[in-house]
């Protein structure tokens, strides 16, 4: 936004001494909800309100429906894969217009160094970059992190201008037992905003949490989890990313009991760019919530003003007198086809891609230490715990089995696969070794670098041989993913910014990861919408439920324990 001289604004919205005008557009009201008919008047960035307006550079919506710019209510550009200045450009297309980023991802690698880098990249892009400091990085003592942030490490962000608050707060049990390291934190941000991360919590634990500051959760998968955390006061972000994408029922049944959706906003958290380009971001959203009974002004408040006030940014989030003129216009409020984006009064046109800078100690990430070919041998003995994947969720849930083996090695077969996840921030040599059941892999074996949040190295196979190929050329290329099958690389996707995100432009990128997922459909199986690549990247999230693997070994979520063996 212009330098604000509120003089000048307000002699602007007096006089009506518009610079850009749009006439002839449907305009949405996320205050009255009703749709109001006018011309729109916008002057050094702002609205100046809706009426009968002139102005030497005009826009004719010709009928199309104005909505304010789109606002995910919590992301991680990481998971996008994509440089923070290419994912601007690439979710604007889609009307996105203020993003709240938690670069917890980064920070769980690189450390403070990691926040500076993302707020660094992220200062002269064309649409509004807020960002919350990651709150448990590492997100509990059972996994290996690249670094570990304390309150003393977030003092610095503090006066940042767009730095809004505390990210997620995922680990409540620390919250709830009143762990000092984490007192430390919440006391740091006290006053302010506070993004929470409380899947299945609810009670008198929940009041506790609550009690402690967040006031925003999306990890609700449940309905009833979405009414008591709303009895509560909570804002419930509704997501759907590449993953979590089973939220036509929680939609369905928000419209049918009509709950009210004032406390209720929309974000993404984690979505790589192949589906942001191909089938939307925040407009994916508002098209998946209509099409299942939302109301559409009810949907656009979520996209917008809710997410807005549940963050406590002034003047975004409507189209309005005074508010900043991030609009979209859209050619109807069912399929949210966007047709114009307008970002701070200048209507947005992808330019040159943007130039990329080297910042010490984001690239070259990845450090593992040396390994034996038999480091991946699963010894067995009786039942042994299995990890399951929920089809178009992150959750998982834990079996005792007996699984096939031979002298005494598991053997993968059938719907079983082994799982390896390696630390490889400090050479330390750690494995933790575990079997999954989600998806089938023929002759081969897939990887990555990008495992929340620690982002330790994760590998998934029925043999050992292509996943120890798998992890050599991730180890050679400084992180990314790849696919190998019989000794050979089907495909690769180099990601040497922190082992989490490429540097290549978004066509190069995406026709990358379009080969993956060709790759992989050869050698693999898996069931429902999920993008597999993330999916697996949340194998090794120990405070989503029920289990998960971490270089230390099997972890059962629900008793905050270690099961089985993993090598520790």
């Amino acid at each position: 936004m212009a330098q604000y001289n509120l003089k000048k604004h307000i002699e602007n919205a007096r006089d009506k001494k518009a610079e850009l005008v749009i006439k002839n557009a449907r305009v949405v009201n996320v205050f009255t909800e009703e749709i109001e008919e006018g011309d729109v008047g916008i002057a050094d960035g702002l609205i100046l309100g809706i009426g009968d307006y002139d102005a030497a550079r005009v826009i004719d919506a010709k009928g199309a429906y104005l909505c304010p710019g789109l606002i995910d209510a919590h992301l991680h550009i990481e998971s996008s894969v994509a440089h923070p200045s290419r994912f601007c450009d690439a979710v604007l297309e889609k009307g996105t217009t203020t993003l709240i980023c938690d670069p917890h991802e980064m920070a769980n690698v690189c450390g403070a160094r990691g926040i500076r880098y993302m707020l660094r990249e992220t200062e002269d892009v064309p649409l509004n970059a807020y960002f919350m400091i990651p709150s448990c990085v590492p997100c509990t003592s059972f996994e290996t992190s690249g670094f570990k942030l304390y309150a003393r490490d977030m003092e610095e962000f503090l006066s940042h201008p767009r730095v809004l608050g505390l990210g997620e707060v995922m680990d409540s049990v620390a919250v709830v037992n009143c762990e000092e390291t984490m007192l430390e934190k919440l006391a740091l941000f006290e006053g302010g905003c506070m993004d929470g991360h409380a899947p299945l919590l609810g009670g008198d634990r929940l009041n506790a949490y609550v009690t402690a500051g967040p006031r925003t959760d999306h990890e609700c998968g449940e309905y009833w989890e979405i009414k008591e955390k709303l009895g509560k006061g909570m804002y419930i972000l509704l997501r759907l990313g590449s993953v979590c994408r089973g939220m036509d029922g929680i939609f369905r049944r928000i419209a049918e009991e009509k709950l009210p959706t004032r406390r209720l906003c929309f974000c993404t958290d984690d979505k790589h760019m192949e589906d942001i380009r191909v089938e939307g971001h925040m407009n994916y959203i508002l098209r998946r919530a209509v099409s299942n009974g939302i109301d559409p002004i009810h949907a656009v408040q979520m996209a917008t003003i809710n997410s807005a006030e549940a963050h406590r940014l002034e003047r975004i989030g409507a189209v309005s007198p005074g508010y900043k003129a991030d609009l979209v216009l859209f050619d109807n409020l069912k399929d949210f086809n966007v047709l114009s984006v307008i970002v701070g009064g200048k209507p947005f046109v992808r330019g040159a891609e943007h130039s990329l800078q080297r910042m010490e100690g984001i690239y070259d990430s990845v450090r593992l230490a040396p390994r034996a070919p038999d480091c991946l041998q699963l010894r067995v003995n009786g039942k042994t715990p299995v990890l399951n994947a929920v089809d178009n969720e992150l959750l998982t849930h834990l079996t005792m089995e007996e699984v096939p083996s031979k002298d005494g090695l598991f053997t993968p077969t059938g719907d079983l696969l082994k799982l390896a996840l390696l630390e490889r921030h400090h050479a330390s040599g750690r494995i933790g070794l575990g079997i999954m059941r989600g998806f089938r892999i023929h002759n081969g074996a897939v990887a990555s670098t990008v495992g929340h949040d620690s982002h330790n190295l994760v590998v998934a196979g029925d043999n050992d041989a292509d996943m120890l190929k798998a992890v050599d050329l991730l180890e050679e290329c400084g992180g990314g993913y790849v696919v190998v099958s019989g000794g050979v690389a089907l495909a690769k996707l180099p990601l040497p910014i922190a082992g989490l995100m490429s540097d290549l432009s978004l066509n190069e990128m995406e026709e990358r990861l379009r080969q993956l997922l060709d790759a992989l459909r050869g050698i693999g199986e898996w069931s429902g919408e999920s993008d597999p690549f993330i999916w697996l990247s949340f194998i090794s999230l120990p405070v989503l439920p029920n289990v998960r693997l971490t270089d230390l070994g099997v972890f059962d979520v629900t008793k905050m324990q270690f099961v089985g063996k993993g090598d520790a």
